[in-house]
């Protein structure tokens, strides 16, 4: 299936994330937002090295297309880039704000809504037709939703704007076509280092002296932000957005396994069937993939005997 390897690209992007809370919870005492400044920071010095040292012929590549547009396509290429850019900034910032004043528990919730909202955009924004089993799919996902939103009514709330951010994301880049990928999420990243900057000195806690601290730091920077962001812009240039966005309950059912087998949190029989509902719709959703790769491999080992 030609299509195989942005599945795979975008499954690994998600489960990534599912794991985040392994390196993340070490440094659990620094507050939210210095984290988010210097998983920011980071990421944009490491990218732009990254860039100027191995890539730049793909950058002078991507300059060259960019001169080569018309005046109304330049003018959709910027706005695209700069949105896309706001978009993952806008993600970061509400999340950062809804783990720290209003729960944990939302910000899960969100990356569950997320993958409704992008099959929805992608609907009417960018027309992706979708067949009756993938509605189907999208009316279990918000089942799941609305069972782990009964007790907090505000927690859902909370979450459609988090996943609204990032949904707006995948959109945008869906049709963000043309330019190398590792560029484009450089200049998505640096912007947005150029626009926290101005509030660091003023929003920063006490600059951290602990190995640890900037040891995780690190491998949020290169592990769970450049490269999961990079394959998930990869997986958008070959699938539908909503497909992609669908994909993105992985990363939740992860985080779900891991606060109950890794950090005993107390988990319910209502959690429990919902995920296992959200579960079943990543499969009706994607399952004429899954059907074609099985008929593949019957057909091939068909012809092999």
């Amino acid at each position: 299936m030609k299509t195989t390897k942005y599945y795979i690209a975008a499954i690994t992007a998600y489960t990534t994330w599912g794991f985040f809370s392994l390196v993340l919870r070490p440094i659990h005492e620094y507050p939210a937002l210095d984290i988010l400044f210097y998983r920011v920071f980071s990421c944009s010095i490491l990218m732009l090295l990254i860039t100027f040292l191995f890539k730049r012929k793909a950058f002078q590549e991507t300059i060259a297309i960019f001169k080569s547009l018309s005046d109304s396509e330049k003018k959709k290429a910027v706005l695209l880039n700069i949105g896309g850019s706001f978009f993952l900034m806008a993600n970061w910032f509400t999340f950062i704000y809804v783990m720290n004043h209003v729960s944990v528990k939302a910000t899960s919730l969100a990356y569950l809504v997320c993958p409704i909202l992008t099959t929805l955009l992608a609907f009417f924004i960018l027309k992706e037709k979708l067949a009756k089993t993938q509605w189907l799919a999208v009316g279990l996902s918000i089942l799941g939703c609305l069972l782990l939103s009964y007790a907090d009514i505000m927690d859902m709330f909370f979450s459609i704007i988090i996943g609204l951010t990032y949904a707006c994301y995948l959109v945008s880049q869906r049709v963000n076509k043309g330019f190398d990928r590792f560029i484009v999420l450089t200049f998505h990243i640096t912007l947005a280092a150029i626009l926290l900057f101005p509030f660091y000195p003023e929003y920063s806690g006490p600059i951290p002296t602990e190995f640890k601290f900037y040891f995780c730091i690190e491998t949020i920077a290169i592990a769970f932000t450049i490269i999961p962001l990079f394959l998930n812009l990869y997986a958008l240039s070959g699938i539908n957005s909503s497909t992609v966005g669908m994909l993105l309950n992985v990363n939740p059912m992860i985080a779900f396994l891991l606060a109950n087998f890794v950090y005993h949190e107390k988990i319910s029989a209502l959690q429990i069937s919902a995920y296992g509902i959200i579960f079943i719709a990543v499969l009706v959703f994607n399952s004429h993939h899954i059907f074609a790769i099985k008929q593949k491999y019957i057909l091939s080992s068909k012809d092999s005997h």
